[in-house]
């Protein structure tokens, strides 16, 4: 039986290469510079791609191969991200910064080169070294085969709208500060679509983006979260929604007049021409269920304009604007992530080999004897921190964990990465302050290739409960359940979804909550699994995953390639 099931899987991984070989190839170069940027009455030096912000967006079709050369020529070391790309095999292109690679110096360049099979929809690319995602990002689209077509109606336009975080400072100066001191960074100081912040903000009305329209047509939004720290509603005054895809798969559709997406999501939406001709305002803004917790409470906008020939919608006709959910509401967070449902029966792991149960949430540690109170300035003189099962994850500075896992070097990161907390405890009631300090280590949790992987992500009330988007590379994974307080696995697992679950690559744990992923891990290599509010995985809110190669080349992990850049 496990010959056959080898043997199936050898021909799987044939089939796909074969498909592959009859996509297309787009080649592509990214030079990453300053670029002056003005945004709220500002002018600064922002890192940017190609002079962009937000950088170019590419399209390609699903099948096709992307080879994009990046050329570092900024002051700070650089590594670039393909997020959701599964990377079959081709782990040294997925970009985390000593993880699958080290970092692209100053004066160097790096190409990566991946192919792109079995999805479509939107995903995107941004930096993952430090906090340059916050102007180094960009959109990325994979359209169907070319002899295939969209489970729905070919809409008459299509818009990517990012939305941002934008800081008036260098992100990379507040990101350090932080370190520095131990304390929470200081929070943004607006939101941005396309990379304007929009009318509400000071000198922003002259950049607002325009997204057109014209009675009776559909527009389909491909809407990507690249904000660092926030989860954000996105809505339109008198539009509806129809939700038909998110992070490059499809979805059962189902209309609603607002959307969550958690930082590092992508959710594909049809809005139709449907109003009288006018001006109206998409308009994003915070959910925040971190308590007494600081965040940027502002709102960005951009402008739906009707355009119907042969006369366009007055310029100066004010926009409308929608009414937005409570920062708090988490009712309807709840409401949107039950509504996500694959459009038929799929394949959903019913059997486990690898179980696993994280607590994910923030910590506390000590202020070590040698530091001043100046560099201790979280809560009653201590440091933030933040674990997976109470390991605070540290990155290797010498080189990255996939190229020591391939290479057989020692000593890089252990392998004893707890598949259950160290504690069992209250996870979101009153936690002992004896459970606030994590233990700090370059942890990594090995899987043989094939695996039927079970993940259970339970937040954690330690400092304060939140709503956490955690990210897995390499792999998209099915949601079967969410749901809050303590999971219980004796009431909980009837709840599983095994018919019809969504498939993501990120998921947003429920604040005070827990969430149950499944996948096979049947892509070798090391797998960073993280949260993507950049602020808890710079505190280490983080582990990886070692998946280790199956039987012959087709399930192994290629060589790499040979300008992978040194440590």
């Amino acid at each position: 039986m496990e010959a056959f099931k080898t043997l199936l899987a050898m021909l799987l991984l044939l089939a796909s290469a074969l498909c592959s070989a009859n996509g297309k190839t787009h080649e592509h170069e990214f030079v990453v510079q300053a670029t002056k940027v003005k945004r709220l009455c500002k002018t600064h030096n922002a890192i940017t791609v190609n002079g962009q912000f937000p950088g170019p967006t590419l399209e390609i079709n699903n099948g096709d191969t992307l080879v994009v050369k990046v050329t570092n020529k900024a002051r700070y070391n650089v590594t670039i991200h393909w997020h959701g790309v599964r990377q079959m095999r081709t782990g040294w292109a997925d970009g985390p910064s000593f993880v699958t690679q080290c970092p692209i110096r100053p004066g160097g360049s790096y190409t990566y080169r991946f192919n792109v099979e079995g999805q479509e929809g939107t995903l995107w690319w941004h930096a993952h070294s430090s906090w340059l995602r916050a102007t180094v990002y960009g959109a990325l689209i994979i359209r169907p085969r070319e002899e295939e077509s969209f489970p729905f109606p070919k809409p008459k336009r299509e818009t990517p709208i990012l939305l941002g975080e934008w800081w008036d400072a260098n992100p990379i100066d507040v990101v350090t500060e932080a370190t520095r001191t131990g304390a929470a960074p200081n929070v943004s100081d607006a939101y941005t679509i396309n990379g304007q912040p929009g009318d509400l903000y000071k000198c922003s009305a002259k950049g607002s983006v325009i997204v057109p329209i014209a009675s009776g047509e559909t527009n389909l939004l491909r809407v990507i979260n690249a904000a660092l720290n926030q989860p954000l509603f996105f809505t339109i005054a008198n539009h509806k929604f129809t939700v038909v895809g998110a992070d490059a798969s499809y979805l059962k559709p189902f209309t609603t007049k607002v959307i969550l997406l958690g930082p590092g999501q992508t959710t594909d939406v049809l809005i139709t021409g449907d109003q009288p001709p006018s001006r109206y305002y998409l308009a994003a803004r915070a959910y925040q269920s971190a308590q007494n917790a600081g965040f940027d409470n502002t709102t960005t906008t951009a402008i739906l304009e009707y355009r119907n020939p042969p006369h366009s919608s007055p310029s100066k006709v004010k926009p409308l604007m929608p009414l937005l959910p409570a920062y708090n509401d988490t009712n309807i967070v709840t409401a949107f992530t039950k509504s996500l449902r694959s459009p038929k029966k799929v394949e959903v792991p019913t059997e486990v080999d690898e179980s696993l149960f994280l607590t994910v949430g923030l910590g506390l540690n000590k202020c070590p004897p040698s530091f001043r109170a100046r560099r201790c300035q979280g809560p009653n003189g201590t440091r933030f921190a933040a674990s997976v099962n109470n390991v605070s994850f540290t990155l290797p500075n010498n080189i990255s964990i996939l190229q020591a896992q391939y290479l057989g070097i020692p000593g890089v990161f252990t392998t004893d990465f707890p598949a259950r907390p160290p504690v069992k405890f209250d996870y979101t009631g009153n936690v002992s302050r004896s459970l606030w300090q994590p233990v700090p280590g370059t942890k990594a949790y090995k899987m043989k290739f094939g695996s039927r992987v079970q993940v259970v992500l339970q937040d954690t009330s330690i400092v304060t409960p939140e709503n956490h988007p955690i990210h897995l590379h390499g792999y998209d994974f099915y949601i079967v359940a969410e749901g809050f307080g303590n999971f219980d696995a004796k009431k909980d697992t009837s709840k599983f979804n095994l018919v019809d679950p969504p498939l993501r690559n990120t998921v947003a744990v429920p604040v005070n909550g827990w969430a149950v992923i499944r996948f096979v891990a049947d892509n070798p290599g090391a797998w960073l699994m993280h949260c993507h509010l950049d602020v808890h995985i710079t505190w280490g809110l983080a582990t990886v995953f070692l998946v280790e190669n199956g039987v012959g080349k087709l399930q192994s992990i290629e060589p790499p390639p040979a300008d992978l850049p040194l440590c």
